[in-house]
Parts: structure tokens; sequence; C-alpha cells
């Protein structure tokens, strides 16, 4: 068997009828001859779309077949005691040249129930914002799902929807049953339960390319809404240079944001999980057991429960996500 070690993926590229250029030209990522790419999956365990190894001695293993021969080693003892060979997470960067529809995902009951799937719960990290770019998540108003109906029957949906304003560094969580969408405009991170279900509401009366509208959930979306309203729905966090700052917790995952100049060393010896580390700025050297890795910009790196000391070093700087499970 050989040894673990920090593992690099190889992308997977969607194209969808919102998508647009920013993973070519802001992330640098060749999508090939697709004509836009709205979704890279960097880090994949869902069973239609597993990711494979990218480099050293596992290149070419598939993300599902290391979990089944490694198990806690790759993912941690209590992790995998969750999850089984199921890995846990999956990790998107996500380009919106258009409006997403409006949509919202079920929680791991109703999922169990429906898909003997699991729910999804979400976050988003913008990356970049065009100016005037917003968009929406949960409620402005209190509602109960016959104001929802009669809203969404009539075409105003939107006002009673709450919309923000969004710009680089803003960070949503989106725990399932949370009406949401992508505006227009935003290139976002996101770090999300291993799910690919979800029920559209509204796609603004779009065809495709066939001239079909997509498939609407009216009715399997009714049951998974939140229909309460809350007083923030963005995430409040103060930006911080060479210091580690705490995003996101919840049963699913925690997130952190890394901004650093200089280099950093970490030890996860304390921690019974893998980790993830996405690259959204700059460029570093991980360094593990004698050995390096290069990670620049639209990199995902996967640290196996085994390696428990990293250090990154560099000279310009760099911003990740660092995401597990506590």
């Amino acid at each position: 068997m050989s040894t673990l070690y920090p593992l690099k993926f190889k992308t997977i590229y969607k194209d969808k009828i919102w998508g647009g250029q920013k993973i070519k030209t802001y992330l640098h990522k060749d999508f090939g001859d697709l004509p836009n790419c709205g979704e890279t999956w960097e880090i994949s365990g869902v069973k239609s779309d597993v990711s494979v190894v990218d480099g050293g001695e596992l290149n070419g293993r598939s993300l599902a077949d290391l979990l089944e021969e490694y198990k806690d080693e790759l993912v941690g003892k209590a992790v995998y005691g969750r999850f089984g060979n199921t890995f846990p997470l999956l990790v998107k960067f996500i380009d919106a040249a258009d409006d997403l529809s409006i949509q919202v995902h079920p929680d791991d009951e109703l999922a169990k129930k429906r898909h003997n799937s699991f729910g999804k719960t979400e976050m988003w990290y913008v990356i970049e914002a065009d100016p005037g770019s917003s968009l929406i998540a949960g409620f402005n108003q209190e509602v109960n799902q016959e104001v929802y109906v009669d809203k969404l029957n009539s075409g105003h949906l939107t006002d009673i929807l709450n919309r923000e304003d969004v710009k680089a560094g803003d960070v949503f969580f989106l725990p399932a049953g949370r009406v949401h969408t992508i505006g227009k405009g935003l290139l976002i991170a996101e770090i999300q339960q291993t799910s690919d279900i979800t029920y559209r509401i509204y796609d603004f009366d779009r065809v495709d390319d066939k001239g079909q509208k997509r498939e609407l959930h009216t009715e399997e979306a009714l049951a998974a809404i939140d229909y309460k309203k809350y007083p923030e729905y963005k995430t409040k966090y103060e930006p911080k240079t060479n210091e580690d700052v705490h995003l996101v917790s919840c049963p699913y995952f925690t997130t952190n944001v890394l901004d650093y100049t200089e280099n950093l060393s970490k030890d996860y010896s304390a921690l019974d999980s893998f980790v993830i580390h996405v690259c959204l700025d700059g460029s570093y050297e991980l360094h593990y057991n004698g050995n390096t890795i290069n990670v620049k910009m639209g990199d995902s790196i996967l640290l196996p429960n085994s390696v428990k000391q990293v250090e990154l070093t560099t000279t310009n700087g760099f911003k990740i996500l660092e995401s597990y499970i506590a």
C-alpha cells in the first residue's frame, strides 16, 4: 500500500446555460472546447463525477478507490465512522455570467427519504465580483407556504426574497432549506456536502439552445424550504493578515480563511479529519515529510488525515480556504 500524501485532483469542468469565462481568464484553468464553464468540481465524491488523482504515486486513482482502501487514514476515524465510503465534501468554483436559477436544497432527512442521498448545506466565498453584482439568500419578510406559493404563481417571487449587494471577500452560509441564487458577475468558491440534489424554483423563463425551458421542481421544493426570515444572511468576520480567521462552523464542515504574506506552519495532530486547502489567490510551496508540492491560485489540495505537519512557504503571499470536519 502506497503512503498517502497531499493530493491534487484532475479538475472536472461543467458548461452551464449561465456559465462564463472567468474560470479561464481569472483562475487560469483551461476548460478546452467548452463554450463556457459554469462550474469546476475540484474535489468530488459524487458518484457520477468522482475525482481522479493528478500526480504522484497514486496518479489516476479515484477518490472513491482511495477511500475504500485507506479509510480513516485518509479521512479520519470519526469521519469514516460517520460517512463510510462516501467522501463527505464537494469543492467547486462557480462562474456566473448570468443569474443562476432560484433554488433550494433538501436537508439530510428529506434527501434520504426521497433520493437516498445526503442533503446539501453549503457556503460561498466570493473571489471576484463585477460592480453592481448581487445574490439572493433567504426571505426579506416572514412568509409561510401559502404566501410563497401565491407570490410564485403570480410572478412576484423576488418581491419576498432577500437580495444582497456583494463584493470580493463576502461569505454566505446556506443551510439546507434556504432559498438562494448566485447573481450575474460573481466568481465563487463553494464548500458543500456531497450531494447534487437541487430543486429549481424559478429560472427567469430562460430557454436552452434547443428552445426548451429547464425543468422546475415546484412541488418538490415546498417541503424543503425554510420559510423563516433571519436577521442576517451574510457571514460577519473581520479579515486579518497572517492570522487564521474563522468563517463557518456546522456539523458538515468548518472553514477558515488564511490570508498570509509570510510562511506558515500548520499542525493538524489534534484533528481527526482530512483537511482541504483551496487556493484563492497567490501561490506557495507545501512542504510535508521532506517533500514539496507547488500550489497556485485555483488549486485545491486534500491533506489526508495521516499528514499532520505541513509548512507553507511563499514569496508573494497566498489566500486559502481551509476546511475540515470537526
